[in-house]
């Protein structure tokens, strides 16, 4: 059985209750086979012996000592036990705070193994955190490396400990091998069974490394391996060479009111010469906010629907996908091209929906513009042969893969804003070809960016209102939607209410955030769009796709709260017109280093590609591809920023491996074909990935998980 089929509930195991199980589910660990990856952050040596005299802060104590007295400070019923200790390099004292009833399991004369950190405090060497035995029974704690866990709630490391036992001595009986032996023997890497028990229960602080860093290789080269194999397949998945008419494409060229930027023209001929030739297109665009990378896109779909075929561009959320739909409906009808396009939204329902599915069923919409909706089994499409994702790392590896599976051998463009820095672009993206813009629009002003501690915040209040007299808009962003009270705050909500009355009372203040229904925020942005609403309240669920050339300012209270990629987004907003822009970040005067350094390098630049590097360089690659934008990457056990090299090495394993045996039909491959079959039966990337580690809770909108439906479909040249 491979790991990824361990897929009981961890219920099954002896003393863990639905209650348990709930907290072990905030950890993410929801079957045993999650439980047994559930790894130690940390192992304490219980092996070692630390003395009193060698204890330091940083050095925890591990030795045999002596009670030799008790002692109480303060008065009933608030006193506090202290025991006295000793061991052979001097004396200590075990604070028991709330556990007085200590004093019957530590009596003056009894021996014990005590470990813990001490500290000197009012002239002793002092632990209030420690755990102890009796020293003249079998060990039950000591005498071996220990390991400690992440935690949820009410769950103890004795909680954890103990299931995980259970587990490996229940369930870990003979795991299928992963990793092939020749692949093992080349890296020096535990099995996986020698590699599941020793990175639990290791003998030795080498074996807990060794453990972990099998693990660790595993799921990069498995991550790898598919990379390997995509890049393979698209190679030999093969189509007969075509040649693309281009007469609406240069009637749409035509009918611009500008001209393409020699970046866009040239990335717009790359992707026209992948999208004819026999090989199905994979390619990345990154482009800065508002380098025109929706013209390029939408320029290359033009000759596919004009030869017959449909293409679906997909954006994250139902704001940027809607302005899509309007802005590509004005060009098409502008320039008279013949092109049905339809937006699917969660708005409508019943027998429009049901008219909109058959339309593109039967291949009567040409360009299918939505969100996750597009993703769902109901929607068929008729032929559909181009697929274009907008903000790509805000959707998971199985959306994009539930999106090309209604296709057969699609051409594949993704598009960000959000630069990714050189040094991962290969890793991530290493099977698919990569074109940049760079240029700028011109008339394009950059936006003058102002730092501003919250003290001084009247002062931006006041640059703003002498904006907003002058005719323009202005957006305001918060971090959180209402005040909770667990953080001290400025939210969306209550800065609305003051905005409006004790700042802008003349003004129209609008407010928009993730838990409005879409009909209110499509309202809202209109409304904001058409300048009925002078100040625009929000969350950052404007960072992506909101344009309008009017707002000249845009506040950022608690910068440091956000991200530099989010805070580049977000400034990318203003300056989009003719008018001078300005970006104020409102910070609080009690900074951390890293948001301190964040703050000068969004100041110091615009680049958005050396504000990727940057963010690299402040945060590491482990966050800037894990936890903080999963859309990339989601690691259960590495981490870029100490595992880049084993990353390194994992790449050149498995493209080696694919280069000689592009199938994995060899008998030393079998081994690694079988595993990535077991883990895509499981509904994960990789033997050791989770499921929601694919397809990113903060990508999803809400009732993106039903079927949405389209209301609008518009005919270019016939309106």
């Amino acid at each position: 059985m491979y790991l990824a089929e361990i897929t009981q509930s961890v219920t099954r195991l002896p003393g863990v209750g639905p209650a348990k199980a709930r907290e072990f589910s905030r950890l993410g660990v929801t079957t045993i086979g999650d439980l047994l990856l559930h790894l130690p952050r940390d192992y304490e040596n219980r092996v070692e012996p630390v003395s009193f005299a060698e204890a330091t802060p940083e050095r925890a104590v591990n030795t045999t000592a002596t009670v030799v007295a008790h002692s109480y400070v303060g008065r009933p019923p608030r006193q506090i036990l202290k025991v006295h200790i000793r061991d052979d390099s001097g004396l200590a004292v075990l604070t028991c705070f709330g556990r007085n009833f200590l004093a019957r399991s530590l009596p003056e004369g009894k021996r014990i193994r005590v470990y813990g950190t001490f500290q000197r405090r009012f002239g002793d060497l002092q632990a209030t955190a420690f755990e102890f035995e009796d020293a003249d029974r079998e060990p039950r704690l000591f005498d071996r490396i220990l390991p400690v866990y992440p935690l949820s709630g009410k769950l103890s490391q004795h909680d954890v400990r103990t299931a995980v036992a259970t587990a490996i001595q229940h369930y870990l009986v003979s795991p299928t091998e992963e990793l092939p032996g020749w692949l093992r023997d080349k890296r020096a890497l535990y099995s996986t069974h020698d590699a599941i028990v020793r990175v639990h229960r290791p003998g030795s602080v080498e074996e807990a490394r060794r453990a972990r860093a099998t693990l660790v290789y595993m799921e990069l080269f498995f991550l790898q391996l598919g990379i390997a194999l995509r890049s393979a397949g698209r190679q030999t998945g093969t189509r007969a060479q075509r040649s693309l008419p281009r007469s609406m494409y240069a009637q749409l060229l035509a009918a611009l009111p500008y001209r393409l930027t020699t970046d866009q023209q040239r990335v717009s001929d790359e992707v026209l010469s992948d999208l004819e030739s026999e090989i199905p297109m994979a390619r990345l665009l990154q482009g800065d906010v508002g380098s025109g990378k929706t013209i390029v896109a939408l320029l290359s779909a033009i000759p596919v629907i004009e030869a017959g075929m449909q293409v679906a561009l997909m954006a994250p959320t139902e704001l940027l996908a809607r302005q899509h739909a309007d802005a590509l409906s004005t060009l098409l009808h502008g320039a008279g091209c013949d092109v049905s396009l339809a937006l699917l939204s969660g708005t409508v329902s019943g027998t429009a929906r049901g008219e909109l599915l058959g339309a593109i069923r039967t291949g009567a919409v040409d360009l299918v513009v939505g969100t996750h909706a597009v993703f769902t089994s109901e929607v068929e499409f008729r032929n559909l042969q181009y697929v274009i994702i907008d903000e790509q790392h805000r959707f998971g590896v199985l959306q994009r893969l539930a999106l090309m599976n209604k296709a057969r051998q699609p051409d594949l463009l993704l598009m960000t804003a959000t630069p990714i820095p050189r040094t991962l672009a290969l890793t991530v993206f290493g099977d698919m070809k990569v074109s940049t813009i760079r240029q700028m629009p011109p008339g394009r002003k950059p936006v003058e960016t102002h730092l501003s501690v919250h003290d001084h915040a009247s002062r931006v209040y006041d640059a703003v209102g002498r904006e907003l007299a002058a005719g323009r808009q202005a957006y305001f962003v918060y971090p959180v939607i209402d005040d909770t009270g667990k953080l001290d705050l400025k939210d969306a909500e209550g800065m609305r209410d003051h905005l409006q009355r004790e700042v802008y009372p003349e003004k129209a203040v609008g407010l928009v955030h993730s838990r409005l229904s879409d009909d209110e925020k499509q309202t809202t942005m209109e409304a904001f769009r058409a300048g009925r609403i002078d100040v625009l309240v929000a969350t950052s669920v404007v960072e992506v796709g909101v344009d309008v050339p009017n707002a000249t300012c845009m506040v950022i209270e608690h910068a440091e709260r956000f991200g530099l990629a989010a805070l580049h987004q977000l400034r990318g907003r203003v300056g989009r017109g003719s008018h001078k822009s300005y970006c104020f970040l409102v910070y609080d005067a009690d900074l951390t280093e890293i948001a301190k350094e964040r703050l000068k390098a969004i100041h110091r630049t615009h680049d958005g590609f050396e504000i990727a590097e940057e963010d690299l360089r402040i945060r590491g690659p482990g966050d800037i591809i894990g936890t903080q934008q999963s859309g990339y990457l989601r690691f259960r056990v590495a981490d870029l920023a100490r595992d880049l090299e084993v990353m390194n090495q994992a790449r050149h394993d498995a493209f080696e491996v694919v280069e000689g045996d592009p199938a994995l039909t060899r008998s030393a491959n079998r081994a690694l074909s079988d595993a990535l079959k077991s883990a895509r039966r499981a509904g994960r990337l990789t033997p050791i990935s989770r499921r929601d580690e694919l397809i990113p809770v903060e990508a999803a909108e809400p009732g993106a998980g039903a079927v949405a439906t389209g209301d609008a479909i518009a005919r270019g040249g016939d309106q």
